[in-house]
């Protein structure tokens, strides 16, 4: 596709709306919350696990801390209806507060952190960070809160007193990575008073907390012609953003215009997929699968709807991929290229890190041909490991068909990352076409 072609077809009010889903969702909790929000506007509802499900048409979602499943019944399913699932997660690699928050050294007032997933720690340098997370509460209750402001930095050291640090600089986890907020000795319990404080609630009243941090800048278009983005947590809130959107407008088409669907949308969002989803919200557990069985036995189904529900779907694990890299492109495959603004991309590894096959291939490029955009595909160079997603533990979980894709960016697990300005709406749009069936 011509650039005017694509630039004729791109709608940068979605991208427009991602920037603003990135601002608002600096947690898992928060993505979760801020998908929940749009989801509502749509028309859809939440429905709690431990409450009884009908099976009535209609959009509806579960919560469960840092993860939402959301699925939508159009009129006239029956119970051995397949799915149609996407699958995305909530969660980017950072800095998290560990349970004794408060810290320092020869002076300095500074906040203990824990690495969350796969850092490259160098790009935590020198940035102004935020706390972000949710407060449990002695009652049981919890409260999010979000701090956009500078409170910590993990300050470089100068060159002055490492003369050899562009010779390879070396970062000790444990030693370098402590952020600074401020100056005098420690004060046993002053950042969860501060945090509390600011969340409008008593510090004796909080018993647990999940804070991380985030870079306080936001996301922003970036190049001559404004035909990038950059900004934190495109992995994989970009995912999130685009199959919300998708799963919306397939089910305020079907209830406006009565747009007949042969499947159940679903949108499935873990957490913990940067540490290996093996938790209660993670991809590895029962999660998904609870929710797509009640809702066969919802609509009157039984063990037989549900085996022939399952033996149907298919589920497009969208996730961020490499676009190839100017400066080291004899890192990538010498003959699949990906580059930003392509349109989405198909993700394979034989070796099962990826779960794409051919028949799943098949899937993924007739939903880009009915959306009308471009795709391309990744395959890592063979020197090179290959990471995973969430499709192979749906594939194995699950049984059930699956494809790997998403969008090529630079920088991935950066505190910043890069991509395509016009390919969020291009990946919207082929999952759109993919819900559709």
């Amino acid at each position: 596709m011509s650039t005017a072609a694509r630039q004729a077809f791109f709608d940068r009010t979605h991208t427009d709306d991602l920037i603003a889903f990135l601002g608002t969702s600096p947690s898992p909790y928060h993505a979760v919350a801020s998908a929940a929000e749009r989801l509502e506007k749509a028309g859809f509802r939440q429905v709690l696990e431990t409450d009884s499900w009908d099976g009535v048409a209609g959009g509806r979602y579960v919560v469960r801390g840092g993860a939402l499943i959301a699925w939508y019944v159009p009129a006239g399913a029956g119970p051995e209806t397949p799915f149609r699932v996407v699958g995305t997660h909530t969660d980017s690699p950072n800095l998290r507060v560990k349970p004794i928050p408060d810290t320092g050294s020869a002076g300095w007032r500074q906040v203990a952190v824990e690495i969350y997933g796969g850092v490259p720690l160098n790009t935590w340098l020198d940035r102004d960070l935020g706390l972000s997370g949710r407060l449990t509460l002695r009652d049981g209750g919890r409260r999010l809160v979000q701090l956009d402001e500078p409170l910590l930095r993990v300050p470089q050291l100068a060159i002055h007193l490492d003369r050899q640090v562009n010779d390879g600089m070396k970062l000790d986890k444990q030693r370098h990575l402590t952020p600074i907020w401020g100056l005098g000795p420690v004060d046993e319990g002053s950042l969860i008073g501060y945090v509390a404080q600011r969340a409008g609630v008593d510090a004796a009243e909080v018993t647990g907390w999940d804070l991380m941090t985030h870079d306080v800048q936001p996301a922003s278009y970036l190049g001559r012609d404004r035909e990038l983005l950059a900004g934190p947590r495109l992995d994989n809130l970009l995912s999130v953003h685009a199959a919300t959107a998708a799963l919306a407008a397939v089910a305020t088409a079907a209830e406006t215009d009565g747009a007949a669907l042969p499947y159940i949308p679903v949108l499935a969002a873990f957490d913990h997929e940067e540490t290996g989803s093996e938790s209660d919200t993670g991809a590895q557990s029962p999660l998904l699968g609870n929710v797509l069985e009640r809702s066969v036995y919802a609509r009157g189904g039984g063990l037989e709807d549900r085996a022939r529900a399952l033996a149907g779907t298919v589920c497009l694990s969208s996730d961020m991929g490499h676009a190839v890299h100017p400066n080291y492109s004899e890192r990538h495959e010498p003959g699949h290229h990906p580059l930003p603004n392509g349109g989405p991309i198909l993700k394979v590894n034989v070796n099962n890190r990826y779960a794409t096959d051919g028949v799943g291939r098949a899937v993924f490029a007739a939903a880009c041909e009915k959306a009308g955009v471009p795709w391309q595909t990744f395959v890592s160079n063979n020197a090179m490991p290959c990471g995973t997603t969430i499709g192979p533990i749906t594939a194995a979980r699950l049984g059930i068909q699956t494809v790997d894709c998403g969008i090529a960016a630079l920088s991935m697990h950066s505190a910043r990352e890069l991509c395509g300005a016009e390919d969020p709406y291009l990946l919207a749009s082929a999952i759109k076409a993919f819900l559709e069936g």
